[in-house]
């Protein structure tokens, strides 16, 4: 395999300062919604999930990589496909809502345009590491940035494998964000093992991919979640994956034309699994959740808890847009603590947090190996589950890449939790919230609406006790 040098022509100025991840790291509550949370009696009903945030920035992306009108209906309309949106207008396709469906006029594979502004990605990992892919094989020039949380995730991962096929990238030291991206014209394909198990980094080398001369060959330990490749075929595209020795190789043919297709957005497993985990707490819990994507790389969390005892039955299985789906009634459990098998944390790296919340109430100890890329996403997610568990009186043991959840009967809670601007953290312990002794308090809400808009209103509508006042 080809190794070229990251290319740092120059140096771009430092915009944000470093989080403190210490537990005396302070909270900023200025003008901020918090949350009070009371025990719920009986959580009832049936749920309609907004649409998964993984297939809609990439149901934009794709629609914008043909020639034609491709439709999206149940795309998830939270901050962080907004940025992907505004992305690709800037690059140069034609979006606008039309009653319920989202409307994308493409250019084309290799059609991008030099957008005027930067790209501002906000909390958007996605947004970002995606479409620095998907321009890296286009003659143009780009400069993303991102907000403070974002600007200290790490942007290596993607810097390195696009600058083996001669991408120029200058960012900041530690390749954190801003970064500005100058990419080729015929490029030639390359082949590509993963240092890391990630599915933003595999989407990136393959969107490259799709304006190379060539095929482009990406291999990767674990097979991580596959929506590109799921989208890949349902937009007309040609790739193939196998099994091998050394993992999962994807196949991907250079100059491809994708046909416009007609979306319907499954709704996120990853946003379902607060509903899951609020109804298998609560005594006397039984909710309905619908059109839920069931694809084999996102139900991990599914697996884990159903080791745990979950009371969960699967219904009307079908497909949506290439995506397996299925209907889920949940019903409370009582759930006993398990190790979580290492070969369904990367299908899981979302839920991490709220299966943290589980297992304070599961009998016994529940362990959490290898998930150190929780480390580096909105927030130290290891770090901030261990402290609000903590500080609600659960014993917690962590690490690097590691954590220990002790069950226990009952929660104290009565704490203010910091929830470090990560909108994952605030819904779990808003979960939690339903089942300890005591209310708790979350420090913000605005985060959430990077994922799940609507939240809120949805768990009350269901029976939990929520308020929500600004603090002053």
């Amino acid at each position: 395999m080809r190794r070229k040098q990251l290319t740092k022509d120059y140096r771009l100025p430092i915009l944000f300062t470093k989080r403190s991840n210490t537990a005396n790291s302070q909270m900023n509550l200025s003008s901020k919604p918090m949350i009070t949370v009371n025990r719920s009696k009986a959580l009832s009903g049936h749920i309609l999930i907004p649409g998964d945030k993984s297939i809609s920035h990439r149901a934009i992306i794709f629609g914008s990589l043909c020639v034609g009108k491709t439709t999206i209906r149940g795309l998830l309309e939270s901050e962080d496909v907004q940025r992907t949106i505004e992305a690709v207008r800037q690059l140069g396709a034609k979006i606008d809502k039309k009653n319920d469906k989202w409307e994308v006029l493409g250019f084309g594979v290799g059609g991008f345009s030099s957008p005027e502004n930067v790209i501002d990605c906000g909390n958007s990992g996605t947004t970002c590491r995606l479409l620095m892919g998907a321009i890296s094989t286009t003659p143009i020039s780009a400069i993303f940035v991102g907000d403070k949380s974002l600007s200290q995730r790490p942007m290596d991962r993607i810097i390195e494998p696009l600058s083996e096929i001669g991408v120029k990238c200058s960012a900041r030291e530690g390749s954190f964000l801003p970064i500005s991206l100058e990419g080729v014209s015929s490029a030639m394909p390359g082949e590509f093992e993963a240092k890391i198990d990630s599915a933003q980094v595999k989407s990136a080398v393959l969107l490259a991919g799709l304006n190379s001369r060539g095929t482009t060959k990406y291999v990767e330990r674990t097979l991580t979640r596959d929506h590109t490749e799921r989208m890949l075929l349902f937009f007309g595209g040609k790739i193939k994956t196998e099994k091998t020795e050394k993992g999962f190789a994807h196949y991907l043919q250079g100059l491809q034309e994708l046909k416009p297709q007609e979306i319907t957005v499954p709704s996120d497993p990853s946003s379902a699994s607060f509903f899951i985990a609020a109804a298998l707490m609560v005594e006397g819990s039984d909710i309905t959740i619908k059109n839920i994507c069931m694809n084999e790389t996102r139900i991990g969390f599914l697996k884990v808890i159903n080791k745990m005892g979950a009371n969960i039955e699967v219904k009307n299985k079908s497909t949506m847009c290439g995506e397996p789906i299925a209907d889920l009634r949940v019903k409370f459990s009582r759930l006993r603590g398990v190790e979580v098998p290492k070969n369904l944390v990367a299908s899981m790296i979302d839920e991490f947090p709220i299966l943290a919340v589980l297992a304070s109430l599961a009998e016994g100890k529940t362990e959490m190996k290898g998930i150190g890329e929780l480390k580096v996403k909105e927030s130290d997610r290891i770090f901030s589950m261990s402290k609000g568990l903590r500080e609600c009186g659960v014993d917690v043991f962590f690490g690097d890449d590691y954590m220990t959840v002790e069950g226990m009967r009952e929660v104290k809670g009565g704490q203010l939790i910091n929830t470090f601007n990560d909108h994952r953290i605030a819904m779990s312990f808003i979960c939690l919230g339903q089942v300890t002794q005591q209310p708790i308090e979350i420090s913000e809400s605005l985060s959430i609406d990077t994922s799940f808009p609507g939240f809120i209103e949805k768990f009350n509508e269901i029976g939990a006790n929520l308020s929500t006042q600004t603090n002053q």
